[in-house]
């Protein structure tokens, strides 16, 4: 193998250089321009979701149109139909949570505090002013008559926010209408830009990637769906006036690991609590718990969700966690997209320095082929 002159060297650095300068500018783009491509970002999902639906309507006879318009009206009924569902529910949950926060804020100063003093010999009034926390709920509480109305007043006199609302919740769907009818043109034409001799790889790595992403994304959300209902009917049949809110919001945060099972015992425990003031329903709520647990961990990830990220549940809520630090809601959105693509990336590393001189040392490198399918073997 032949030296590199120094001039060679000189210009290899100075293209790491300008591809590092791309991507830093790429990102402080991408930082400035977040709340602009969010919509954008969430119709992409969208449209990415519904395109194998499309493609198999396709391979049916039916035309890309009708295919498109299908599957977007079938997206859209259910979409209203959980929205119709959902909305009056959720209303009436948060009414009865805004009018049960001043008991929430007596029994942590009255009940939990104490609690927890007599138990750990802390004194947490001497951190935490209990007493004036409370008093400053009640206080604001009485003069803006109640969080909610507070909220709506702050986003009816915030014009610009209410009206970007109003924007991405028209824009959303138009979006996610054309990438749903445009998607293969638009991989068709990425892929035009890939040089060819690196069109190979780029396939298998994007094969790989769609193939991780998809089935972890919609295996997530049934795994979200179902728990979020088991959750709200098991709190709701233990008689808690928040179980629906509790267990809607469990569900959701389920794609956290642990962060959505942690969400229903504590404010699940908590609200009975509150509501009841006794053991028996908060073993209730540590009843739903374990069911649900044992009922996602032995039958609803191993069905619908497997080992199709790949990724350790430590990353995960890094990745979520430092996608929202970064660029917001923006960057939560991209996070497991982002993490799954650099976990095939990285396995794809792994395997090209397992097949070097430098791993195999004087030993015969291993030839990595190439297969139609987009596989690898290895000799």
């Amino acid at each position: 193998m032949e030296h590199a002159t120094p001039l060679e060297e000189i210009a290899r650095f100075l293209r790491r250089v300008q591809w590092a300068f791309v991507v830093v500018a790429a990102l402080w783009l991408l930082g400035i321009l977040a709340s602009v491509l969010t919509p954008f970002v969430i119709a992409a999902l969208l449209g990415w979701l519904g395109d194998p639906i499309v493609d198999r309507l396709e391979a049916r006879g039916m035309s890309r149109g009708a295919a498109v318009g299908i599957v977007f009206s079938v997206m859209t009924v259910i979409f209203v139909l959980v929205l119709l569902l959902l909305l009056p529910m959720v209303q009436r949950q948060v009414l009865t949570l805004v009018e049960s926060l001043p008991r929430y804020s007596a029994w942590i100063g009255d009940t939990l505090v104490p609690w927890i003093e007599a138990r750990t010999r802390i004194d947490v009034d001497r951190y935490l002013d209990v007493g004036y926390l409370t008093n400053l709920v009640r206080e604001h509480w009485e003069s803006a008559g109640g969080i909610a109305k507070t909220v709506f007043g702050y986003v009816t006199r915030s014009g610009s926010m209410l009206l970007g609302i109003i924007v991405n919740a028209v824009l959303v769907p138009v979006l996610a209408f054309f990438f749903l009818r445009d998607w293969d043109a638009l991989i068709e034409r990425f892929a035009s830009l890939i040089p060819p001799r690196h069109l190979p790889i780029v396939t298998r790595l994007a094969r790989e990637s769609d193939a991780v992403l998809g089935g972890f994304l919609r295996g997530q959300f049934m795994v979200m769906l179902i728990l979020g209902v088991m959750y709200a009917v098991g709190l709701q049949i233990i008689g808690l006036d928040l179980g629906i809110l509790i267990g809607m919001i469990a569900g959701m945060l389920t794609f956290v690991p642990y962060v959505g099972p942690a969400t229903l015992l504590i404010f699940g425990g908590i609200a009975s609590l509150v509501q009841f003031g006794d053991w028996q329903h908060f073993g209730g709520v540590l009843v739903v718990f374990v069911v649900g647990q044992l009922f996602e961990s032995y039958w609803l990830t191993p069905k619908f969700v497997g080992n199709r990220i790949g990724l350790h549940p430590m990353a995960v809520i890094f990745a979520v966690l430092a996608g929202g630090q970064l660029f917001g809601v923006l960057g939560m959105l991209l996070a497991l997209p982002v993490a799954a693509v650099a976990n095939v990336l990285l396995r794809y590393a792994q395997e090209r320095y397992r097949a070097s001189r430098l791993y195999a040392g004087d030993a015969s490198p291993v030839v990595i082929i190439e297969r139609p399918g987009g596989d690898a073997g290895t000799i």
